[in-house]
């Protein structure tokens, strides 16, 4: 439990990081934060897992990239849903997707335990 509460807090971070580094992407505090890694991980967990599954054969094709704008598909659509998050337009969610990407990448490496 502490493990996931851990990941939640650290997934929040690298919103706020996001923040910073790109352009069209806003977050407006460590509570907006939280709650838009809250709603992001279920819906990547629910309908980001469904798109991903339907769109795999063009993901196969463009070596995983197509996975990036099902990713900024999902933030633009938890910037709708969480107040203190926004994320202007698609180039900004899919250039956030990008950086948030590299930054789990980062995180993952960090982490022994995997």
């Amino acid at each position: 439990m502490l493990r996931l509460l851990l990941r939640w807090f650290l997934h929040a971070l690298a919103l706020l990081i996001v923040t910073w580094l790109v352009p069209g992407f806003r977050v407006t505090g460590l509570g907006a934060a939280l709650i838009a890694a809250l709603v992001i991980g279920l819906l990547n967990a629910t309908l980001g897992l469904l798109l991903k599954i339907i769109t795999f054969p063009l993901s196969v094709i463009t070596f995983g990239i197509f996975f990036l704008v099902i990713n900024a598909f999902v933030l633009k659509l938890a910037s709708g849903l969480v107040p203190g998050f926004y994320v202007r337009d698609f180039t900004a969610a899919f250039v956030g997707a990008v950086v948030l990407a590299l930054l789990h990448i980062i995180l993952g490496l960090l982490d022994s335990s995997d």
